[in-house]
C-alpha cells in the first residue's frame, strides 16, 4: 500500500497515507485538492475494472450510495469506476474508529451502550431500506464512529456490487461475512431489510459478550448452523435480549423491519441506565497528531507542529476506517529524543529540495505544453451528461458538493468551476455542485380536519393527495382518520389520506317476522337504526305481529337510517255491496271498487238485463279479494 501514497485518483484526491487493507479493498486517507479537505478513499482490487458486470452495478450502486443523506449513514462524496486506478469510493472521513477495532480491544459494551449502537444502525438502515437499499454485509467492521461516539454505516452498495463480480477474492472467501450472515444469505436467497435486522441482532450481542451465535471452525459449518436455529439471546443482554431473539427468527416474515426494530429498542431504554460515552477518544487523538508521509513536499503542506511534541505512541493501528478486519498501516509520531536523533534527515531534505527546484522547474515547462480548452455549460445537465459533454476537451467532472433547489431537478449540476467561456488545461478537472431537488419539508398534521381541507392544506404544502375512504366506528364520516407517509418528504409527493365512511352499513335481522314490534324495534335500535312503525293487514301473520320490513330483511341501511316495520292488522275483510237493479257491468265496477271480483253470471248479460241477486248476499262480510257470482234476469 505504501507505493500507492502520492498517487492522485480522479484528477482530485490525493492518497496521503492507508489506513486500513482488506482483501478486496485498500483505504486510504486523503486528500480533496480542489475542497482542500481530507477524506477516505477506498480502492478496489484492480481487477475489478476488467469485469464489465461488476462496473455496471458498481456504478448503480455507488450512485445510490452517495444519494444518501442520515446521520448514521456515512456520506459518499464521489466514486471513479476503474481505468489503471481501480474503482474507488471517496468517503467521509471519520475519527472515531470500528465497533469492530473497539471489540478487538478487548472493550465489551454494557447493554445501554449496545442499545444505543443499535438504535442508532437501525435508524440508518431504516432510511436506506425505504429507499430500496439493503445492505448485505452488517458487521462491527462496517459501523463506524464519529468523534462524539454516534455510529454510521459504511459501504452501501458495495457488497451487492462484489457479490454480482465474477472476479475471485484472493484469499477465495465468500463475498460478505458468513459470521454475520442471515438464514436467506445461507441458502442464497433472495433478501430484503430484514436480512440486516438479522446481521444486527448479531452484532448487538457480540458488542455485550464478545461472540457471536453460531460461529463454527468453518464457513459451511457456521452458515449452515444459522439455517436450523433461531437466535437465543444470552442473559446478558437483559431487557435486549427479547428483541435480539425477535431480530434473530429463521423466516424474515416473523422478524420486526428496521423502524420497527428502532421502535423496540427505543422503548427497551426505558429499562436500562443512561449509557456510558462509548471509549472512542482514542483514535480522535491520535488524528489531532497523525503526521502523513510527503512525497512532494512542493506541493503537500504538513501540519503546523504543536508545541509541545507530542509523547510516543504504540504503533497500533488507527481506526479511522476499518472497513475490513485485518489491521491498519499508519505512520507513528516520533518522541523528543527520536527527533534529535533524526535530525540528519532534514539536511537531506534541504539538499532534495534544492534539486526538485530544478524538477519543479522542468515541471512547470512541461505542464505549459499541455493544451488548454474553453469549458462548455455544463449547468442544467446530469453528470453523465457533463462527462460526455468534456470528453473530448480530455477535462474531468468531480462533485464539489450538493445543494437542494426548488427549481433545478435532482441530479441536474447546478454550479461549475471553472465557469462557461474559461480556459482549462487538458486532464483537469471540472468541479460541479449537483441539485438534491426541492427541499424535503414536513407533511402538515391533518388529523380532525375534513377531506377538503385535508386536501388544500396538503396542496399548500406542496404535495399531492390520493384519497382513501375507510368504515370507523368512532370517527364522523368525512373526517380524516389517517395519511402516510408522515414527516419530511420531498415537494411534490404523493400523500395517501385515508378519510372516515362513519361506521358500516348494519344488514337488516332476518329474524324480524313473527316478532312483536316492541321485540323488533329493540333490535333495530341496538344496530343503530331507527324504527318506524306501520300497521297494515296481513294474511299469514296474526294481528300485532311483525311481517314485513321496508327496506327488507339482509338489506344494509347507513347507521342511523329509518326502518319501516310492518306490523299485521290481521286479515283484511270487506262487506259485499249491494248491487240489486244493476246492470252487469255496472255491478262489476263496484264490486272490484270494494276489493271483490265477479267470478259467475246466471241469467242475461245484455243492456237490459239486471242484478236481482248475488252471492253472496248484500251485507255478508268476505274476506277482500274474494269472488261474487250475480244473478240476472
Amino acid at each position: 500500500m505504501a507505493d500507492q501514497v502520492g498517487r492522485v485518483l480522479g484528477g482530485r484526491y490525493r492518497l496521503l497515507a492507508p489506513i486500513g487493507a482488506g482483501a478486496s479493498a485498500n483505504v486510504f486517507l486523503a486528500e480533496d485538492v480542489v475542497l482542500r479537505r481530507r477524506v477516505a478513499v477506498k480502492v478496489l482490487h484492480p481487477a475489478l475494472a476488467e469485469d464489465d458486470a461488476f462496473l455496471r452495478r458498481f456504478q448503480a450502486e455507488a450512485r445510490a450510495a452517495a444519494a444518501l443523506n442520515h446521520p448514521h449513514v456515512m456520506a459518499v462524496y464521489d466514486w471513479g469506476e476503474g481505468g489503471d486506478e481501480g474503482p474507488f469510493l471517496v468517503l467521509e472521513l471519520l475519527g472515531g474508529g470500528s465497533l469492530r477495532a473497539l471489540l478487538d480491544r478487548g472493550v465489551r459494551l454494557s447493554p445501554s451502550q449496545a442499545l444505543l449502537v443499535g438504535l442508532h444502525t437501525a435508524r440508518g438502515l431504516d432510511y436506506a431500506h425505504r429507499r430500496g437499499l439493503v445492505h448485505r454485509d452488517i458487521k462491527p467492521a462496517n459501523l463506524l464512529f464519529d468523534d462524539e461516539g454516534h455510529v454510521k454505516i459504511a459501504d452501501f452498495g458495495v457488497a451487492r456490487a462484489l457479490a454480482e463480480a465474477a472476479w475471485t477474492e484472493p484469499t477465495g472467501a465468500v463475498i460478505g461475512s458468513a459470521r454475520y450472515a442471515s438464514p436467506e444469505q445461507a441458502r442464497g436467497e433472495t433478501l430484503d431489510g430484514r436480512s440486516d435486522v438479522y446481521s444486527l441482532g448479531l452484532v448487538v450481542i457480540e458488542a455485550v459478550t464478545g461472540t457471536v451465535p453460531f460461529s463454527a471452525d468453518t464457513t459451511i459449518a457456521t452458515l449452515m448452523a444459522r439455517t436450523q436455529s433461531p437466535v437465543t439471546a444470552p442473559e446478558q443482554l437483559g431487557p435486549l435480549g427479547p428483541i435480539v431473539e425477535r431480530a434473530g427468527r429463521l423466516d424474515p416474515a416473523e422478524r420486526p423491519d428496521a423502524a420497527e426494530l428502532a421502535r423496540l429498542l427505543d422503548g427497551a431504554a426505558r429499562e436500562l441506565p443512561r449509557p456510558a460515552p462509548i471509549p472512542v477518544g482514542e483514535a480522535v487523538a491520535a488524528m489531532d497528531h497523525l503526521v502523513v508521509p510527503d512525497p512532494d513536499p512542493t506541493i503537500i503542506t504538513r501540519p503546523a507542529a504543536p508545541k509541545e511534541p507530542p509523547k510516543r505512541t504504540k504503533a497500533t493501528p488507527l481506526p479511522v476506517f476499518d472497513q475490513d478486519d485485518t489491521g491498519s498501516n499508519v505512520p507513528v509520531v516520533p518522541d523528543e529524543g527520536e527527533r534529535r536523533r533524526r535530525r540528519w534527515p532534514y539536511i537531506l531534505l534541504l539538499v532534495l529540495l534544492l534539486a526538485g527546484g530544478a524538477v519543479a522547474a522542468g515541471i512547470a515547462i512541461a505542464n505549459a505544453r499541455i493544451p488548454s480548452h474553453v469549458v462548455p455549460t455544463i449547468t442544467g445537465k446530469t453528470l453523465d451528461q457533463a462527462r460526455a459533454e468534456v470528453r473530448d476537451e480530455d477535462f474531468k467532472v468531480g462533485v464539489a458538493g450538493e445543494n437542494y433547489d426548488e427549481n433545478v431537478p435532482q441530479g441536474q449540476i447546478l454550479q461549475q468551476d471553472p465557469k462557461p467561456g474559461e480556459k482549462l488545461k487538458e486532464g483537469r478537472t471540472v468541479a460541479v455542485t449537483v441539485s438534491k431537488g426541492p427541499q424535503p419539508r414536513g407533511v402538515p398534521d391533518l388529523n380532525g380536519l375534513t377531506q377538503d381541507a385535508a386536501e388544500q392544506k396538503l396542496a399548500g404544502s406542496g404535495f399531492r393527495s390520493k384519497i382513501e375512504r375507510r368504515n370507523d366506528e368512532n370517527v364522523k364520516a368525512g373526517l380524516v382518520l389517517d395519511w402516510n407517509p408522515k414527516g419530511t418528504q420531498p415537494r411534490d409527493s404523493e400523500i395517501t389520506v385515508v378519510v372516515s365512511d362513519g361506521p358500516a352499513p348494519r344488514p337488516i335481522p332476518n329474524d324480524l317476522k313473527g316478532k312483536s314490534y316492541d321485540d323488533a324495534a329493540n333490535e333495530l335500535k341496538a344496530l343503530g337504526l331507527v324504527p318506524v312503525r306501520v300497521d297494515d293487514y296481513s294474511d299469514d301473520v296474526q294481528t300485532g305481529q311483525v311481517f314485513a320490513t321496508d327496506p327488507a330483511a339482509g338489506t344494509p341501511v347507513a347507521v342511523g337510517g329509518k326502518v319501516t316495520v310492518k306490523v299485521s292488522k290481521g286479515t283484511a275483510t270487506v262487506t259485499v255491496p249491494d248491487v240489486r237493479g244493476q246492470s252487469v257491468d255496472q255491478a262489476t265496477a263496484t264490486l272490484q271498487q270494494a276489493g271483490l271480483s265477479v267470478t259467475g253470471l246466471y241469467g242475461p248479460r245484455g243492456a237490459k238485463g239486471r242484478v236481482v241477486l248475488t252471492d253472496p248476499q248484500a251485507g255478508t262480510k268476505v274476506k277482500r279479494g274474494s269472488g261474487v257470482v250475480l244473478y240476472t234476469t
